[in-house]
């Protein structure tokens, strides 16, 4: 007997739509895309930002540009650092060969000469002398001659090995160098993307709204250039010492000149720059970024401020200005708003130091 067939669970064949049925479809299946794409549109596309909020964003463009500056300069400052290593070890290690194949040369005379009065046993040589005692005299001299030369062999084999170390050292110091030149690249990309935005959003504003966002960064900034250029009576208060005084004096001559990112003047300057710039007028030395000048001096409450000492903003220390007294500082501020007087209250106030 047959055996009984399995029941098929087969997929049912799929009908497709022909003549004006098809069409019905396509049309409706056409339509229920787009509506899904208009849909899917409208929930991506964003309102324009308002004025207020175009501000408050391109504030906070300059700021994140600021930060990358100060890192930019850090970068520049260790990669300056690491070339002039590179070279003084390039230097060092030109000079060690120079003096090596000096000291080859000599070996190389003495093991000719060597060799060409070596031909003659020294017995002969001592039977057909005329005057014997010169002769020893001769053969004890080059004895000593010859550890002399023995030493020297030893020390061609020091010096290449120093030599080799040298080498070694510059090479670390070559890759160390193309690293922080890689960094330094980074931050100068950010610096430049951070500027762009905050240009691009504020083309989006009209010429008014612009002048407004102009004037109240004026404001919180301490006034414009044109206050610089009137000339600001200085604040009462005395600095501390002669070159705190001269730090102080070449601020108020850098007052107006423009920020320009990573300029440490003398046209032109970012915040720390200013800052070095001014005390290097004092004969001080300041390392160039806002993380490290805060640890260049002795740190001082806010209570304690006197005209010259260095007065840090943000928790990240971002930013510096120069103290003049009276709650003033003298900054570079950010693109576009020159070297000004602005008071310390405006930024968070992160920490003092005063230099000298």
């Amino acid at each position: 007997m047959a055996a009984p067939r399995k029941a098929a669970h087969r997929k049912p064949k799929q009908r497709f739509f022909t003549g004006p049925a098809a069409r019905t479809a396509a049309t409706l299946a056409f339509a229920g895309a787009a509506t899904a794409t208009a849909f899917e549109g409208a929930a991506q596309a964003e309102p324009p930002l308002t004025p207020a909020e175009v501000r408050t964003e391109v504030d906070r463009l300059y700021h994140e540009a600021e930060i990358a500056t100060e890192r930019y300069n850090g970068a520049k400052e260790k990669a300056a650092a690491t070339a002039k290593s590179l070279d003084a070890l390039r230097d060092e290690a030109a000079r060690r060969t120079a003096r090596l194949n000096a000291t080859r040369d000599a070996l190389g005379s003495f093991a000719a000469a060597q060799y060409r009065s070596g031909g003659i046993d020294p017995a002969v040589r001592l039977a057909l002398s005329s005057d014997p005692d010169q002769y020893l005299r001769r053969a004890a001299y080059l004895d000593r001659a010859g550890d002399r030369q023995a030493g020297a062999l030893n020390g061609v084999r020091r010096q290449a090995d120093g030599i080799a170390q040298l080498r070694a050292r510059a090479e670390d110091e070559l890759a160390s160098l193309a690293a922080r030149r890689a960094e330094l690249r980074k931050h100068k990309d950010t610096v430049v993307t951070k500027l762009a935005g905050a240009r691009k959003l504020l083309a989006t504003l009209t010429a008014a709204q612009r002048a407004d966002y102009e004037r109240a960064a004026d404001t919180a900034h301490g006034g414009g250039p044109s206050r610089a250029d009137r000339g600001i009576p200085r604040a009462s208060v005395a600095a501390p010492g002669s070159r705190a005084a001269q730090a102080v004096d070449f601020a108020y001559g850098a007052l107006g000149k423009p920020y320009v990112w990573g300029a440490t003047g003398p046209s032109s300057f970012d915040c720390s720059g200013l800052t070095q710039a001014a005390w290097r007028a004092a004969g001080v030395s300041l390392p160039r970024t806002t993380y490290t000048q805060i640890n260049a001096g002795r740190r001082v409450s806010r209570s304690e401020l006197a005209p010259g000492d260095l007065v840090f903003f943000y928790s990240g220390i971002s930013h510096v200005g120069l103290y003049i007294g009276g709650g003033q500082m003298i900054h570079a501020p950010r693109p576009g708003a020159p070297v000004r007087i602005a008071p310390i209250s405006e930024m968070p106030f992160a920490g003092a130091t005063r230099v000298a």
